[in-house]
């Protein structure tokens, strides 16, 4: 029976732990690991422009032994107005998986519920699961552990923070997230929120005696025009060395980038000592190796 993977809650602990592992090893492994998905096809539809996701995607098939078609969705039929059902059901005859990013997450799950074959969600308004499964991967592999951790968001309640918040409930790691009034993240998501996670709209409450510090783009895609009043709204938001000197002193700062220094994140801090962000976005490739892996297997 075929599984997607629309957001942090399609896993269990267990399986999240596992694919952590995996990722972990198969960067251990290099080239050097087996060729276990030659024969097999990923096609990427992207409606979101892209560089870490889908050169990610496309190198892990390609480490893998097998290949990816992307497919830009003004180039597909899609952009006429061809109703995603059938789409998803012309692909899943040619393919072996579909990696989407998109804007809905609802145009993720109606391709995920008529589509015979694994759909990914590569990124969504709502959710980015993808980009923190590797986050998470970057923490252990840094850390070595996720068990007792602190770990701060400072900024945008966005599809990274709803991510993030699913996986703090899931993992049980301690979640604290600084945004400003009227930025936070989606109320259903944190409706289920647990002790471990807490909201609040001072960055120095959550930087303090943090572990980990961890940031985003002000203005996500599609929020453009708000850009301006985004930069009013979240002053005093901006990972500082004022702020990261509050943390632990072996803490790592984590930022999915593309980055706007000197907006959300300082120059010198992405720049600097405890930035991990390159390990970060290297990392998204051997997460979606392993990701491609087991979804694509199970399927088989």
């Amino acid at each position: 029976m075929k599984r997607d993977f629309l957001s942090i809650n399609d896993l269990g602990r267990d399986e999240i732990e596992s694919l952590l592992e995996k990722a972990l090893e198969m960067k251990r492994a290099g080239k050097k690991y087996p060729k276990s998905l030659a024969g097999y096809t990923l096609g990427l539809v992207f409606e979101k422009a892209s560089t870490r996701t889908r050169v990610s995607f496309e190198s892990a098939m390609y480490r893998l032994g097998g290949q990816s078609l992307f497919l830009s969705s003004r180039d597909t039929q899609l952009s006429r107005g061809e109703p995603v059902k059938d789409t998803a059901r012309v692909l899943s005859r040619y393919l072996d998986g579909l990696s989407l990013r998109t804007y809905s997450q609802a145009v993720v799950e109606e391709m995920a519920r008529w589509a015979d074959i694994p759909v990914i969600n590569a990124l969504t308004d709502k959710y980015h699961p993808c980009q923190v499964l590797s986050d998470l991967m970057t923490v252990k592999e840094k850390k070595g552990r996720l068990d007792g951790l602190e770990i701060a968001w400072v900024g945008d309640g966005n599809n990274m923070a709803n991510s993030w918040i699913n996986a703090a409930r899931m993992m049980g790691f301690r979640l604290s997230l600084a945004c400003p009034p009227g930025y936070e993240p989606d109320a259903d998501v944190l409706s289920g929120a647990g002790e471990n996670i807490r909201m609040t709209t001072d960055p120095n409450e959550v930087t303090r005696g943090a572990d980990v510090i961890n940031t985003d783009v002000w203005a996500s895609m599609g929020q453009e025009e708000e850009q301006k009043k985004r930069i009013r709204d979240f002053r005093g938001f901006q990972v500082n060395e004022t702020l990261v000197k509050q943390a632990k002193p072996d803490a790592i700062v984590l930022h999915c980038l593309p980055a706007h220094r000197g907006e959300e994140i300082a120059a010198e801090v992405l720049e600097g000592p405890q930035s991990v962000v390159f390990d970060q976005a290297e990392n998204k490739m051997h997460l979606h190796q392993a990701l491609l892996e087991w979804l694509l297997k199970e399927r088989s």
